[in-house]
């Protein structure tokens, strides 16, 4: 059976709908930052094992963003949020 998501605009999808297009928790450097920060921005991330926030887009049904907590090493989905509401909220 697929693994499924439950896409807060479309209801209940298979993963393969969607796209993961990386930690949601990373923050863009400021243009005038300095060439180490955009070097650790661009080049320098973690690979975790366990819960972690991705953000994900639902290419094959709304195209919304979304940010995703799921376990990295069971798959397992703890929760989906609109990635507009978690942007309101200054969240990441």
């Amino acid at each position: 059976m697929a693994s499924l998501v439950h896409c807060p605009h479309c209801g209940i999808r298979p993963k393969q709908e969607f796209s993961i297009r990386g930690d949601a928790s990373v923050v863009r450097p400021a243009p005038e930052a300095s060439d180490e920060a955009w070097h650790e921005y661009v080049h320098i991330r973690s690979n975790p094992q366990g819960r972690y926030r991705e953000h994900w887009q639902h290419v094959a049904g709304c195209r919304r963003w979304l940010v995703v907590e799921r376990d990295t090493f069971t798959h397992d989905v703890f929760s989906v949020t609109d990635g507009a509401a978690v942007a309101r909220e200054g969240g990441r």
